[in-house]
């Protein structure tokens, strides 16, 4: 799925390292720096791929995830705004739905900043009303770090959903979680733990009380994945498991095997936002080998 997405037809050089794709319905940023690959579909804000130089992908896609205008994506990293979850409709919030549009761009010798935005419409009105401007920022080099900035006059949950790509879901563990967690598997029941989260089943957990780094050691592809997270109240942890895989159409059977969402969430909490005070929601991500 990752080569696919730079071996699509150019449609427009923007830059030297940025230039515009379109994957079936939907355009597609796409990033070749000599310090990293990336892809962001204009859809969502919707980063597809980070992959440093000499690194195997970090992100994790779908093989079977449709790119069709008003269909949310599976993997690469959604944007959960302004609910989470089944708190309304759609699902997981109107923002990864819709069309952003690119507001800026820069290049240096150590990779590239997009910047990306999405305004409140008539159409979000009918959803959610509140007038807002949104701003997903995405520095992609031998790091990445991506930060998402609320402006307007509300409360919203959020989450960067990110799906990362792993060896063998049976292999890897996560440090960092904390031992407070809301388990949604089993009917949203609190619950306690020690120690680091592996993965036997269906999981889908958020942590309430997370340290500020989450860790994903993955002994297979032998590194270990650095989630720093910044201004979120919850870490979410999610792998579907093979009975919740199979079901799901936009998932390969086998999908759950090579993928664990680490989520970083503003799930328990609302962020607040003011147009003198924007909320926000970030996080860095970093490979130790």
């Amino acid at each position: 799925m990752t080569e696919q997405l730079f071996s699509l037809p150019v449609v427009n050089q923007i830059t030297t390292s940025v230039s515009q794709h379109l994957i079936d319905e939907l355009p597609v940023l796409v990033v070749t720096h000599p310090k990293v690959r990336a892809a962001i579909a204009l859809q969502g804000a919707h980063l597809l791929s980070w992959q440093p130089e000499g690194e195997e992908p970090v992100l994790w896609m779908s093989s079977a995830s449709a790119f069709k205008e008003g269909v949310a994506i599976r993997g690469g990293i959604p944007i959960c705004w302004p609910w989470f979850g089944p708190a309304g409709k759609p699902s997981h919030g109107f923002a990864r739905n819709m069309a952003w549009e690119l507001t800026d761009q820069q290049e240096t010798d150590e990779g590239v900043v997009l910047t990306l935005t999405l305004k409140s419409s008539p159409e979000t009105l009918a959803l959610w009303p509140h007038e807002f401007t949104l701003t997903a920022r995405f520095t992609l080099g031998a790091t990445c770090h991506i930060e998402l900035e609320s402006t307007g006059d509300f409360d919203a949950n959020s989450a960067l959903h990110t799906y990362f790509n792993i060896g063998d879901i049976a292999s890897v563990s996560v440090k960092g979680l904390g031992n407070s967690f809301i388990d949604k598997v089993d009917g949203a029941k609190a619950k306690q733990t020690e120690g680091d989260l592996t993965f036997t089943g269906q999981t889908d957990r958020i942590y309430t009380q997370p340290q500020a780094t989450s860790e994903i050691v993955d002994p297979v592809l032998k590194r270990t994945l650095v989630v720093a997270h910044e201004n979120n109240s919850d870490v979410v942890a999610w792998n579907p498991g093979s009975e919740l895989s199979v079901s799901m159409a936009d998932m390969p059977d086998d999908g759950y095997k090579t993928m664990v969402c680490v989520e970083t969430a503003q799930v328990s909490d609302k962020h607040i936002s003011t147009h003198a005070t924007p909320a926000h929601l970030a996080v860095t991500f970093s490979i130790r080998k």
